[in-house]
């Protein structure tokens, strides 16, 4: 029963979260997201879920794994190795595993079916130059932060991974590669930790003194007047599109629900694709298969206009990125941050942060791209879509919205890969 508890908090904790940033500007600033880290980290440490031995500690995270097998946690009861509590824990640790694993490939395919590619391809402009430009930078330094930090990281080369996606599509794609890469609780709770610090410090430099900072040396934005020939209201598709991604209302009416139900049905009918895929070829990892298998049908059903135009889906799918943070977060025992291993994280994700914008800097003042086209995919790159409209704000320049979106949603689409490869790779070396 207590089992059956846990997960309906798991289910309709995030919805709170969600309500609450909907209601108090505060808590939009900090996004359920954040939220959900925060309140899953006090739920692992005040007592409300069992307290493992050390034990346990050296059969789970000593060995990289989330849990131990059932008759292996059996026979180590007998033995008197782990305690009834470390059972409970056991088992509670294989619910919080399964249910993190599904709710990402569910929320992956339901974010993806709202894209537009052709549309934002259209729009990308001289911020499809800087893109490029993006990947190489991020690809060359995260690879010499292995070189540099991989030895002295745990699960260095699936960091690296995560790093990867992170830096071409977000948290989201963060979220993907933990669960395609197998990554451990906390190595990716510390990782995502490093990278939301560093991170909000940076997009505060981003939206106060960085429009200022850019110009001082890259070129100014030049406007496309051939803009002026397309038959679309620009500026109201982009306002429209920046408001679309927090924007939850109705969600529960029914012209909306029921198109909504079936976007849900068509992403578990992915997810068990997914699982066919990975039967077929059963010496790929299960999770790499599904994981890579659900961005491609997702991308691919987004072309499809009726999927593509089904409200809300985004919204949906970050419900589920939300529970997944408040699952993921719950499993961290804060006394395990502490250990040296994990400074060597954040010297890793210090240096892809910003090594990877000193260099994509370097190749934008080199291949003479504009300093708000160099922020704008910059931003839609390492903090994904939702963040661009601020940015784009902060630069006084509605011309690289749709850039900035356009962008952003490419590395949505090629992060996951991107980082599956560097993985596999890097683990070779």
């Amino acid at each position: 029963m207590n089992l059956i508890l846990l997960i309906l908090v798991y289910i309709t904790l995030p919805v709170i979260l969600i309500w609450l940033t909907i209601k108090y500007s505060f808590f939009k600033k900090l996004g359920s997201v954040v939220l959900a880290y925060a309140l899953g980290i006090i739920i692992a440490n005040i007592g409300i879920l069992p307290k493992a031995s050390d034990a346990f500690l050296r059969e789970t995270v000593g060995k990289d794994r989330a849990y131990v097998p059932k008759q292996e946690a059996a026979g180590l009861y007998t033995t008197g190795t782990f305690t009834q509590k470390d059972v409970t824990a056991n088992n509670i640790a294989s619910i919080q595993d399964s249910v993190q694993s599904a709710l990402i490939p569910l929320a992956l395919s339901l974010i993806l079916f709202s894209l537009s590619v052709r549309r934002w391809l259209k729009f990308s402009g001289k911020g499809f130059l800087s893109m490029i430009l993006a990947l190489i930078s991020v690809s060359i330094i995260v690879a010499t932060g292995y070189l540099l930090f991989g030895e002295k990281v745990a699960e260095g080369n699936k960091v690296a991974g995560m790093l990867i996606g992170t830096y071409t599509g977000g948290s989201i794609n963060m979220a993907a590669l933990a669960i395609a890469l197998k990554v451990q609780p906390h190595t990716f709770i510390m990782t995502n930790t490093y990278d939301m610090i560093i991170g909000g410090i940076t997009i505060l430099f981003f939206i106060t003194a960085g429009p200022r900072f850019f110009r001082f040396f890259l070129p100014p934005f030049k406007a496309d007047i051939s803009r002026d020939s397309e038959n679309l209201d620009i500026k109201q598709m982009e306002k429209q599109m920046a408001e679309d991604f927090d924007d939850y209302s109705g969600i529960f009416r029914k012209g909306i629900i029921l198109p909504l139900i079936g976007a849900l049905g068509l992403s578990i009918l992915i997810f068990g694709i997914g699982i066919g895929v990975y039967l077929l070829l059963p010496k790929v990892s299960p999770t790499i298969s599904i994981i890579l298998t659900v961005t491609t049908l997702g991308v691919a059903a987004s072309f499809i206009p009726k999927i593509r135009n089904i409200k809300k889906s985004y919204q949906l799918g970050m419900y589920f990125i939300t529970a997944f943070s408040l699952v993921i977060a719950s499993r961290c025992d804060l006394s395990v941050f502490f250990q040296i291993r994990y400074i060597y994280i954040l010297l890793f994700v210090t240096w892809a942060y910003f090594g990877s914008l000193i260099l994509h800097c370097f190749l934008s003042w080199i291949f003479k791209v504009d300093a708000d086209d160099f922020l704008v995919t910059t931003t839609g790159f390492v903090y994904s879509p939702p963040f661009v409209p601020m940015v784009a704000a902060a630069l006084k320049n509605r011309d690289v919205i749709l850039t900035g979106l356009a962008t952003g949603i490419i590395g949505w689409i090629v992060g996951n890969y991107l980082g599956v490869i560097f993985s596999v790779w890097l683990g070779k070396i």
